[in-house]
């Protein structure tokens, strides 16, 4: 796994980047920690995910121990925690790993309200 982390198909936020990438469009937020096993089982699902969206939404991640306020915000207790973001809003929020589709359907409602 750690060569998809090392892929870089996802933006990595922190406090200082964290609200300019999410103010515009849909964005898939994962807070995840790197000694979290299920964390590490959606990192291949995401980045197929981050694959396929491109050029429709951003994918990015947030790192729970290297940025607890962001945790703290979201209210953030269980990891792999998945926020759908649309225009700053956080509009679904996903807990534990996710499939595919699933991210798919979710974020797509989304997604569809655009055009």
């Amino acid at each position: 796994m750690a060569d998809n982390e090392k892929k870089v198909w996802a933006i990595i936020l922190n406090e200082q980047n964290f609200e300019e990438t999410i103010k515009e469009g849909v964005t898939l937020v994962d807070f995840w920690a790197e000694w979290c096993g299920p964390c590490q089982m959606m990192l291949p699902v995401l980045s197929d995910f981050a694959d396929k969206m491109q050029g429709k939404m951003k994918v990015a991640k947030v790192n729970v121990d290297e940025n607890p306020s962001l945790a703290a915000q979201f209210r953030v207790m269980s990891i792999p925690n998945l926020i759908v973001f649309k225009d700053w809003k956080a509009v679904e929020q996903m807990v534990w790993v996710q499939p595919m589709d699933n991210l798919e359907k979710i974020c797509g409602k989304y997604l569809d309200e655009q055009k």
